[in-house]
């Protein structure tokens, strides 16, 4: 896989790779793209996985206002014909060296803690990242926010 960066007219199939995966809510791939676009002023950053040309990963992070070196990992996902290739992992570790490069202290992921997210949480905790909170029934009844962080610093 080949990292790069995303243009306006992987919009289309940003919202393919979120439909695909089957575990994003049709208001979450709303939030999702609104973010993508929102991009474009400068607020988030994203980074492609690209399989020839054809994007397959995508990764969106950016800095948490009013904190020291601490990042937001917003969103990230693979099509699920490129899963299990090991595209996220890389995907996530290019996104942790980059923001090592800039003095990043520490990444932030969130998730929910449905069943369709299992996948995601042991992915998280695979790669290094502790759980550290979790918000009941934040989402919706019995769909609690986990947080997930990873220390980027020395």
């Amino acid at each position: 896989m080949r990292l790069g960066a995303l243009q306006r007219i992987h919009r289309g199939r940003l919202r393919e790779i979120l439909d695909a995966t089957a575990v994003f809510r049709p208001d979450e791939v709303t939030v999702a793209l609104e973010v993508f676009d929102d991009a474009l002023t400068g607020d988030y950053e994203f980074l492609g996985g690209f399989d020839n040309d054809d994007l397959i990963a995508y990764a969106c992070f950016g800095a948490t206002p009013g904190t020291d070196r601490t990042f937001d990992l917003y969103w990230i996902a693979v099509h699920p014909s490129a899963q299990r290739h090991g595209d996220g992992s890389q995907l996530l570790g290019e996104v942790e060296q980059r923001l090592r490069e800039r003095g990043a202290r520490l990444l932030i992921a969130e998730t929910s803690s449905r069943a369709d997210y299992d996948a995601t949480r042991r992915f998280y905790l695979a790669r290094g990242y502790q759980e550290v909170a979790r918000m009941r029934d934040y989402y919706a009844v019995g769909d609690d926010r986990v947080i997930y962080t990873k220390a980027l610093a020395p």
